[in-house]
């Protein structure tokens, strides 16, 4: 599912990203080489690093 238009990011990507140890959305973009535009996805993304260990 795509979870930013703005930089078509889809949530795998993003699930990648906190993996590799993101703990802020501005370092979940930086590491994907993109940054938040519109900024909608940006709660989604705080809340995939707040789980991170049960489903990321």
């Amino acid at each position: 599912m795509i979870v930013c238009v703005c930089n078509a990011i889809r949530e795998k990507d993003l699930r990648a990203a906190v993996r590799c140890g993101s703990e802020k959305p501005a370092d979940v973009y930086a590491r994907l080489g993109r940054k938040p535009k519109c900024g909608q996805c940006l709660s989604f993304a705080k809340d995939l690093i707040s789980i991170k260990p049960a489903s990321a």
